[in-house]
């Protein structure tokens, strides 16, 4: 579970501390807070994925606290702390959107179990909401397959020969899928110096079809745009 980075926020120091060293031994991120105006701020300065919030503090209690991330859009699990006495703040936590409680006096590995759970269900929403994470070095257009850090290309898999002047006009248009760029555009952009003679993108982006293209005369991928320029076109 390692990654993740837990807040907590609760005005006792000695259960703070005790609560932070069993998340450290879990391999968990850990930061504090003494009541609710600290624990805002540490979260518009730190990127947390679950807060373990005490009800009771001074300042600004966690209902209060809770209810302002909330209204900010911090979306990340709340796991409340509560005396016995207080069961209608719990209740009313819960309502307010905190996702579970644990009643004090509580076991470490009580809290620890309800943490794990909760960052594994968030875990799987965010990767849900963002997607997987793409490296941003590699262009994936159907098929085709471009790796700026490797300097390679392949189509279905076959790896592509490319000279350095293809792989930088195929690099520059797969970086902008859908993009229409003009022969001169591409010029300026690869050659790093004005368009004069653009009759060699023409034969450049020839040879790089014939090389991606399953029927270059039909091509999939590297289309034309007459009277424009060229794009990829998004698959």
């Amino acid at each position: 579970m390692e990654g993740y980075h837990i807040l907590i926020v609760e005005d006792d120091k000695d259960i703070r501390d005790g609560i932070e060293i069993y998340l450290k031994n879990q391999g968990y991120a850990v930061s504090q807070a003494a009541d609710g105006i600290e624990g805002l701020k540490v979260m518009e300065r730190e990127e947390i994925h679950l807060a373990i919030v005490d009800i009771m503090m001074p300042r600004m209690d966690g209902i209060t606290m809770m209810m302002k991330m909330r209204e900010k859009g911090y979306d990340f699990p709340v796991i409340m702390l509560s005396a016995k006495s207080e069961e209608v703040d719990k209740i009313m936590g819960l309502n307010m959107g905190a996702d579970d409680y644990v009643t004090k006096p509580f076991t470490t590995m009580e809290l620890l179990a309800r943490v794990n759970s909760h960052l594994r269900r968030y875990g799987k929403y965010l990767q849900a909401v963002e997607g997987p994470k793409e490296n941003d070095k590699v262009h994936v257009i159907g098929g085709l397959e471009l790796n700026e850090e490797t300097v390679e290309v392949s189509v279905d898999g076959k790896p592509v020969k490319m000279t350095p002047l293809e792989f930088k006009i195929l690099l520059l248009l797969m970086r902008n899928p859908g993009r229409v760029f003009s022969a001169d555009e591409i010029y300026e952009r690869v050659w790093n110096e004005q368009a004069v003679n653009t009759d060699t993108i023409m034969v450049h982006i020839r040879k790089i079809r014939e090389k991606i293209e399953i029927n270059p005369k039909e091509p999939k991928y590297l289309k034309v745009v007459w009277g424009v320029g060229y794009k990829i076109e998004k698959q």
